[in-house]
């Protein structure tokens, strides 16, 4: 391979066969594209020498491999692409340091990749981690034509509205996490609302478990968040309303419930974002959320507290019922007078008796009888 070549574009051909392992450590490759292609085999590891690297997009062909941690040490890095290949096993290995830290956008859909989502990967990517503002002009989208300089990549595809789509110019601000269609299980790391600058975020088709990170929240310049297809169960956090420029959301098919958020960009999204959680509620659902159950997240303290007074209330009620009981005991036990008592009891069953209108003999509380004769009690 030629030391003073920068660009490799192969894009969209009918070439076969493995990718040559004989980059040299003078390469002085920029961007390496060879997407939609037959290609297939292992990644050479001799593209670890390319050290000026910015663009590696090997999607949509047969490569066969683990996930090529060994590109975190190209620290000029911004995007990788390997998506809809056979690429396997965990993506976060702890033996291996990885650092990706000016990764701008990482598309590992469609291939075969299991275990946790890599949450030491996620916390190295710095250069999404950052605020807009303070970002760094993405080198991977400057390119000189005609002695102007554009602003744009061209020719990069990513999945959106859960179709894949070409962009014939992409802005520079483009920063995109495309996890989806894998094998990831475990909970959503919380890490993820770390990246800032995130503008879509597919986490879609796996295996993910647990509920959805508030911080999540966090990631205010987010445009496109899919998590549909996995096991994730619990109420939508109510920071997501901060989301103020989110345009595409899908939570479909997993096992959420409670209200929908309702205002803000939410008004906005359809039935088809929520189908297939059979516990939530409100509009645009058919369901609407009629009893405490399904009140808001937010009012969980409220109702406990009422509950809690509630119950309280009544186990007051019994204390004070057992210890009258006791002591009214204790004085029958004690002084052996219970006369007292008898004529309570009487004058409970004369009430009783005056509802029923049946004359009985009843005793009041004088200890004289309704003929007014007096009546000794022993």
């Amino acid at each position: 391979m030629s030391s003073s070549l920068s660009y490799i574009e192969l894009v969209k051909n009918n070439f076969h066969g493995k990718i040559p392992e004989n980059f040299g450590k003078d390469c002085k490759l920029q961007s390496f594209r060879i997407n939609h292609n037959q290609v297939e085999g292992l990644l050479p590891r001799s593209l670890g020498n390319c050290k000026d690297l910015k663009l590696f997009d090997v999607g949509n062909n047969y490569l066969n491999d683990t996930f090529p941690d060994w590109l975190g040490n190209l620290d000029q890095l911004q995007v990788l692409i390997l998506r809809s290949n056979m690429f396997y096993g965990q993506v976060d290995r702890y033996e291996v340091t990885v650092s990706f830290t000016r990764l701008r956008v990482i598309d590992i859909s469609h291939n075969s990749f299991s275990g946790y989502l890599p949450m030491n990967f996620f916390e190295n990517l710095h250069a999404i981690k950052e605020g807009y503002e303070k970002r760094d002009k993405p080198e991977y989208m400057m390119y000189l034509l005609a002695n102007t300089t554009w602003n744009y990549a061209f020719g990069l595809s990513f999945t959106t509205k859960g179709l894949e789509t070409e962009f014939e110019k992409l802005l520079t601000i483009w920063s995109t996490v495309d996890f989806s269609s894998n094998q990831f299980f475990g909970e959503i790391p919380k890490t993820l609302g770390e990246l800032h600058s995130l503008i879509v975020l597919n986490l879609s088709h796996n295996y993910l478990t647990g509920p959805i990170p508030s911080s999540l929240g966090d990631l205010l310049e987010l445009e496109s968040l899919d998590l549909s297809s996995n096991e994730l169960y619990g109420r939508i956090p109510i920071e997501l309303n901060n989301l103020g420029f989110l345009e595409v959301l899908n939570l479909s098919h997993n096992h959420l419930k409670g209200p929908i958020l309702q205002g803000k960009q939410f008004d906005t999204f359809n039935n088809d974002s929520y189908i297939g959680n059979l516990g939530l509620c409100g509009l645009p659902l058919s369901k609407n959320c009629n009893n405490d159950k399904e009140t808001p997240a937010k009012l969980d303290s409220d109702d406990d507290n009422d509950e809690i007074n509630w119950k309280f209330s009544i186990l007051m009620g019994y204390g004070c019922g057992l210890v009258l009981g006791l002591s009214m005991g204790h004085i029958v036990l004690t002084t052996g007078k219970s006369w007292w008592f008898i004529m309570i009891y009487e004058r409970i069953r004369q009430k009783f008796a005056k509802k029923i209108k049946k004359p009985t003999l009843l005793t009041d509380f004088c200890g004289k009888t309704s003929s007014g004769r007096s009546r000794k009690l022993h």
